[in-house]
């Protein structure tokens, strides 16, 4: 009565130890499965077995066994003990339940735009859909009509390659930013730059407008991002803590209002209020070139060179890797509101996936124009236009591509070949 229910635990060791040896003390745990063809059987009595401790305390007075404290042996089945993991002899592991894609037409190249003079590094959409403006190495914006793929206008005034660019919603402004540290807000109805912002200390990567707030948002090689009132030319916050170029930011109206991507590998979510970082994330392993947010729901995908992921907002969980690696340093990313995503590559390659389910659905070689080295295949900017009909992609041939769906496409002729992951890897 002293020992209670451990006494009987206590016995079993030595009923099945016939070399004399001392029992091993009992243990609350659950042991590893024993080899089946065991010479001793007897012993893998204790070896397969579940040692279930004093939490059957209340069970044990009304199932007969000794009163107070009980403890319980539950022998391994000899399936479970065939597959070597502990914890098949308490949990069946579920089979995962992976999303099964959406079916969507493949897309096709039906026009390539020459105009420019040196590779094409940036494009953003007017908010009318009329037009899209292109900057490139040549130091040049142009202006294209959208329908018919003609020259509009060419501004010049940079003395660098244009490396962002960014047309408002509320104004008639077109923000502009390159390697040559200058920023430049241009007035639409003059064509002509009616403010610069001067703080960055070398070339200007990315750039992005606030939805709500009258406020520019540039990311550079210094390694930061700055935060600039658009009316009154000042720097409202200069968000450091990227250890290297910050070259992919977006924002959104609500917390967290920016995010930012850097050859540092890591993510920073940042709070407009306090200028300070709410969140970062080091799931990749290699710069993060590219990121791009959901038109509807409430989650971004982020692309390096080992993979692309994707992350809910507002606070960032990890939701899962996309089902195939595109093994290239990926400069471009976009997504339209019918769930496809585009991801271009340096070396020439187009891939398209479908959003919820991560799968793979088509992947696009552009072709290099005459005279352009299959070196120069890379991919460096990507837009979907406001109806997210046509893709616009701009490219190291000095060539502007414009992608739209194959009409003719049904799921018959283009199947969905998709073959559920067994695992996915978590990071």
């Amino acid at each position: 009565m002293e020992y209670k229910g451990i006494k009987s635990i206590a016995e079993i060791p030595k009923q099945g130890n016939a070399r004399g040896q001392e029992p091993a003390a009992p243990s609350n745990a659950l042991a590893l499965p024993g080899p089946e063809s065991s010479r001793d059987q007897e012993k893998g009595v204790s070896q397969n077995a579940l040692v279930v401790g004093p939490s059957l305390q209340s069970r044990g007075k009304n199932e007969g066994g000794v009163p107070g404290k009980s403890t319980a042996v539950i022998p391994a089945s000899s399936s479970s003990s065939s597959r070597n993991f502990s914890t098949s002899a308490i949990i069946e592991r579920i089979p995962s339940r992976w999303p099964r894609p959406e079916w969507h037409a493949p897309w096709k190249n039906y026009r390539v735009i020459s105009g420019h003079l040196g590779w094409v590094r940036s494009i953003a959409f007017d908010p009318s859909n009329t037009w899209f403006c292109t900057g490139s190495a040549d130091r040049t914006i142009k202006i294209w009509d959208v329908a018919s793929g003609r020259l509009k206008y060419t501004l010049t005034g940079h003395i660098e390659q244009i490396r962002g660019l960014a047309v408002s919603q509320r104004h008639t402004y077109m923000f502009s930013a390159g390697d040559d540290k200058q920023v430049k807000c241009w007035d639409l109805e003059q064509n002509k730059v009616i403010r610069s912002y001067h703080g960055h200390l070398s070339g200007v990567y990315c750039l992005a407008l606030h939805p709500t707030i009258d406020l520019l948002l540039t990311g550079g090689r210094d390694s930061v991002c700055r935060v600039w009132d658009i009316r009154t030319k000042m720097q409202a916050f200069a968000l450091a803590g990227h250890d290297n170029t910050v070259c992919s930011v977006f924002t959104r109206p609500t917390d967290p209002q920016v995010v930012t991507g850097s050859h540092d590998s890591t993510i920073k979510f940042w709070d407009l209020r306090y200028g300070k970082t709410m969140t970062t994330l080091t799931h990749h392993k290699k710069s993060v070139r590219a990121l791009a947010r959901h038109p509807t729901e409430h989650s971004f995908a982020s692309a390096s060179a080992e993979n692309i992921k994707k992350f809910s907002l507002p606070r960032g969980e990890f939701l899962h890797n996309m089902l195939s690696q595109q093994k290239t340093i990926i400069n471009a990313m976009a997504i339209n509101e019918d769930g496809v995503m585009v991801t271009g590559g340096d070396n020439g390659s187009l891939w398209f996936w479908d959003w919820k389910s991560g799968h793979n659905f088509q992947q696009a070689q552009t072709i290099v124009q005459p005279g352009s080295l299959d070196s120069e295949a890379a991919i460096y900017a990507a837009s979907f236009d406001l109806t997210g009909s046509r893709l616009i992609t701009c490219e190291a041939d000095k060539t502007i591509k414009m992608w739209k769906q194959d009409e003719n496409a049904t799921p018959e002729t283009h199947p969905v070949n998709f073959k559920p992951p067994k695992d996915i890897r978590r990071f």
